[in-house]
């Protein structure tokens, strides 16, 4: 069994990266995706986005990460992949599965699915030229508008020479919106002669337990559940390895919160950056956690990193004095 953080653009960057991997359970961890157009980017440029490629591609808790790339133009996502590979990346996954409308109007994401063969070149071309060591890897949806060319899609990463495949389990035009459509994930395993990563709609162990049993998957990739619920991926390991699952209490949170927001300071010290993706996160976990809406309060209008801070500390005090 395998647990993989998922490459979620905007969200889940460095720093939540570092930050959930610390906390615990996964086994890989996958880069927001560097986007491939006409340009060849510096070293400079993926460290930016995938800044453990100078530590050994892991994480500061040691767990791997792979390097996510977008794009349409098979030559060019060639030649970027090799520079990737010439600064330290050792893996790369390939990107059939963004949403965005701004990525998806420019040919790269999820638009891809209405066109399997280009699908198949991308992956062969970069499979004929990456070294037989760098593992290369893809993910998708189920489609653009629906899913009758899911599985052609499926087949053209495989048969391009990918060795494992992640299927997001709806279309481009299902968004986010529930369902996922877990029982579309096993009929793309079965159809595949490579293995199969389940994704979608997993933010309780009970949905761990479901994505598995329907798509029959032994792998799993925790995308949103991950980051409303930060513990969600030990949950899992400590239920797959037979022990007593333990959900965290919000004042453990609360020092996750503290270090997050001072990993975010010392990556870029303004204001804006550090504060603006604290508030992000508060704003996802007050759907699961009652003292994450009050803190979320605390600091909605504030916008100085300093006075932010001491707000955290103040916060963390209190719920460690009301558990005394």
């Amino acid at each position: 069994m395998q647990l993989i953080l998922a490459p979620m653009q905007g969200l889940c960057d460095d720093i939540m990266r570092d930050l959930l991997t610390r906390i615990g359970g996964y086994d890989e961890c996958v880069s927001e995706f560097v986007r491939i157009t006409h340009t060849v980017h510096s070293r400079q440029t993926w460290l930016k986005y995938v800044p453990e490629i100078a530590n050994g591609n892991k994480t500061f808790a040691g767990v791997p990460c792979t390097v996510q790339i977008l794009g349409s133009d098979a030559d060019n996502m060639a030649v970027n992949a090799l520079e990737a590979v010439r600064f330290g990346a050792d893996k790369i996954d390939l990107n059939f599965g963004c949403p965005a409308p701004t990525v998806n109007k420019h040919k790269g994401g999820a638009v891809l699915l209405k066109e399997p063969e280009l699908i198949f070149q991308i992956v062969q071309t970069l499979r004929q030229r990456l070294p037989a060591h760098i593992p290369l890897t893809g993910k998708m949806r189920l489609g653009f508008e629906d899913t009758s060319r899911a599985l052609e899609c499926a087949a053209a990463i495989a048969e391009g020479g990918a060795c494992r495949l992640t299927v997001h389990a709806r279309t481009k035009v299902e968004g986010y919106e529930p369902p996922a459509h877990w029982d579309w994930v096993r009929k793309i395993r079965e159809a595949v002669a490579i293995p199969v990563t389940a994704n979608g709609d997993v933010f309780t162990l009970q949905d761990y337990i479901g994505i598995k049993a329907a798509s029959g998957c032994d792998s799993v990739m925790l995308g949103r559940g991950a980051v409303i619920r930060p513990d969600l991926a030990r949950q899992i390991k400590q239920y797959e390895r037979g022990e007593a699952v333990k959900e965290t209490d919000f004042a453990e949170v609360a020092g996750w919160i503290n270090l997050f927001f001072d990993l975010c300071l010392a990556k870029e010290a303004n204001n804006k950056y550090p504060v603006a993706r604290l508030k992000q996160w508060l704003g996802m976990m007050k759907k699961e956690f009652a003292q994450a809406q009050d803190l979320f309060e605390r600091v909605r209008a504030v916008k100085e990193a300093d006075e932010v801070k001491r707000i955290l500390v103040a916060f963390e005090e209190e719920l460690k004095s009301d558990m005394a």
